[in-house]
């Protein structure tokens, strides 16, 4: 599990966790059934308060995106299709609405930003079916 952090965002950090760990289970990069690393272990790794690490895991765990099995550790739960679905789209609109919120400061016209997007979609898409 590959995580990063940003002191400097001025985002909690037991959000930054929670937002990247769901992004990797929507994105399979964490699949159903995978063991998530141990709050000790994780909080080492990334240089922070094991409380942090607690904290984002009790989150993931009321979303049911993690489930805990006593004495093994957290786990990555199955997600049914509807509720997978509605994550991935409000992943989406948080991250399009941070590039809506720099496009307008930057003085971007609508039609301009919209045809960015879909060149860097069409961009990443055709690198990533070869």
């Amino acid at each position: 599990m590959l995580l990063e952090i940003d002191h400097h965002s001025g985002v909690p950090i037991y959000r930054q966790v929670i937002r990247q760990i769901r992004q990797q289970i929507m994105t399979e990069g964490l699949k159903e059934g995978d063991q998530l690393e141990t709050v000790r272990d994780l909080a080492a790794k990334l240089k922070v308060n094991p409380m942090t690490i607690s904290k984002a895991y009790s989150f993931l765990e009321a979303e049911e995106l993690v489930e805990r099995k006593r004495g093994i550790g957290l786990f990555v739960s199955k997600v049914k299709k509807g509720r997978l679905d509605r994550i991935k789209a409000k992943l989406l609109d948080t991250v399009l609405n941070r590039a809506a919120v720099t496009a307008i400061q930057l003085g971007i016209p609508e039609d301009e930003a919209v045809e960015i997007f879909k060149k860097q979609y069409r961009e990443y898409d055709s690198q990533n079916r070869r």
